[in-house]
């Protein structure tokens, strides 16, 4: 399985609040309209916790600030990654998405990479 992970940091005239609203609702909206075409299989916002556990882990790490949250768009392949770019529907639909990002993330601050997902243990199955 592969996964494209955007890495998101809000932009810094928004809250913490306002970021999500955003993130949660007009753009998932974007992306749910679109999530045929692109060819994902799986789709996770995960949203980073306001919780002192994560200064405490930073802080041990003398890591940098985190971000406000992580996107992952699981495909099947990197042919299926690749056809975002090709297919004339899903270019639409991203087009959709990446016309939507500069209204809440501020995205020179915020990487976007494919991974290739390898599996160490899943007790949950």
């Amino acid at each position: 399985m592969y996964k494209l992970l955007f890495c998101l940091r809000r932009r810094e005239d928004l809250t913490r609040a306002e970021f999500l609203a955003h993130w949660h609702g007009p753009h998932a909206d974007i992306g749910r309209a679109g999530a045929k075409a692109i060819g994902a299989v799986r789709y996770f916002q995960n949203h980073t916790v306001d919780h002192p556990l994560n200064e405490d882990l930073r802080a041990s790490r003398g890591a940098p600030e985190p971000y406000d949250g992580v996107v992952e768009l699981w495909f099947e392949s990197l042919d299926a990654i690749g056809s975002t770019f090709t297919d004339r529907e899903a270019r639409r639909r991203i087009a959709a998405l990446v016309a939507d990002e500069p209204n809440f993330i501020d995205l020179e601050r915020s990487p976007i990479f494919v991974t290739e997902s390898h599996p160490m243990w899943d007790f949950t199955a």
